[in-house]
């Protein structure tokens, strides 16, 4: 389901001169449907690097990346936009939603996109807020007004509404308690049950032993470590 092939990445230095720095080369995986792979590797190996290049973030100098048929690096603007709507979700560290729109609908917009009945996505969305503990006093009320714990949990929430085929989780784990780290474990083991196939960083060393079926450290993929 995702196929990373020969992927390079280089970033230019505009305020120095146009200078290029070529930070990785070479990188290669594979991850099958129901399968979770974790990217390891010191600081500044690459982990996020390759997770934005992977969700058309950042554009990679060379190499193919391919979520199903879609080629990331080669596609247009209108084709990522559309793999997003449908095929790759992305769990980040930070909530970004529009200011004023309630967490009961910020839950529920990834369905909404994807022709889900508005009731049925509500229901959905309400039943994820449930699972992660967010009270139900707050789901009409903006989450850009929570706690960082709870922003954090309704972004897991988002993530999951929709049954995406391919999930990239950035420290999913980070931050939460243990009975909502436990949900959130739940969440990605059913996940891969319905054919997912996920890349994720976990710090979180138990949580990662217990979700992942291979682990892959992009220290090897490193201009500087070569």
């Amino acid at each position: 389901m995702i196929r990373i092939e020969n992927v390079s990445k280089s970033f230019t230095l505009h305020n120095q001169g146009g200078a290029v720095i070529p930070v990785m080369a070479g990188a290669t995986l594979a991850v099958a449907a129901g399968e979770c792979v974790a990217l390891t590797g010191v600081s500044g190996a690459g982990k996020s690097t390759l997770m934005r290049m992977i969700y058309g973030n950042y554009l990679a100098a060379g190499g193919r990346i391919l979520i199903g048929d879609v080629d990331v690096v080669a596609a247009e603007p209108r084709e990522i936009i559309e793999l997003r709507r449908t095929t790759l979700g992305y769990v980040s560290q930070f909530l970004r939603v529009v200011p004023r729109v309630p967490a009961l609908d910020v839950v529920a917009e990834p369905l909404l996109r994807v022709g889900t009945p508005a009731d049925e996505a509500r229901d959905r969305a309400a039943a994820l807020l449930t699972r992660l503990r967010i009270p139900e006093t707050l789901w009409q009320l903006s989450p850009l007004t929570f706690s960082g714990g709870e922003q954090q949990r309704v972004n897991i929430a988002r993530g999951f509404a929709h049954a995406y085929p391919a999930l990239l989780l950035d420290e999913p784990t980070a931050s939460l308690d243990g009975a909502n780290r436990e949900t959130v474990l739940d969440l990605i083991d059913e996940a891969k049950a319905r054919g997912a196939a996920i890349i994720g960083i976990f710090h979180d060393a138990a949580a990662r032993d217990r979700v992942c079926d291979r682990v892959i450290d992009v220290s090897r993929f490193a201009v500087a470590a070569a």
